[in-house]
């Protein structure tokens, strides 16, 4: 039985929750620095980086997603509405949803411009597709797009909810998921 602290979440999930936040604030860091990607821009230290972070994002979901399939979440707060609930976790599937598409639409774009995406220069990830295929053009504007509005649109969702239960519902629902508690 995993060891659960109250009715939250396991040290673990706690764990791999924030680790997950701290990797995509230093994504979203790189990607506003980076020069803009366009048809000969040459792989610069903040690209590889940027690349090497979606790597590493990408690996630390399926953990994630893999630990969360074998010991499920911890029941809602006692009152919450059904509704609440069943939109948390709507909302927490599409931000696991994102966390896998957004570094495999990022790395079909870099192959299809014929950049390597490389783990921090340890290895080089394989191609998915070959550079410049028909019809594969549009991935980084999808990637872009999801990025800025999608996944940092639901980010502050997750926030506001969790603000929300804190200041007005003052029940425990962000509390179940703060580190040391």
């Amino acid at each position: 039985m995993p060891e659960r602290v109250g009715a939250g979440y396991t040290a673990t999930a706690r764990t791999l929750h924030w680790l997950i936040l701290a990797l995509l604030i230093v994504q979203f860091v790189f990607a506003w620095t980076m020069p803009d990607i366009k048809r000969n821009t040459p792989v610069t230290t903040l690209i590889g980086l940027h690349f090497s972070f979606g790597v590493l994002i990408l690996f630390v979901a399926v953990i994630r997603l893999a630990y969360r399939a074998s010991h499920g979440e911890p029941p809602p707060e006692d009152g919450i509405p059904p509704w609440q609930a069943t939109s948390a976790r709507i909302l927490h599937w599409l931000l696991y949803l994102l966390l896998f598409v957004l570094p495999i639409l990022g790395w079909i774009n870099a192959d299809w411009r014929g950049m390597p995406v490389s783990f921090f220069g340890l290895f080089e990830m394989p191609k998915i597709i070959a550079t410049r295929a028909p019809g594969w053009n549009w991935t980084g504007d999808l990637h872009s797009l999801l990025a800025t509005y999608a996944l940092l649109g639901l980010v502050g969702l997750h926030v506001l909810a969790a603000l929300y239960h804190y200041f007005f519902r003052r029940d425990r629902v962000l509390q179940r998921m703060l580190p040391g508690v």
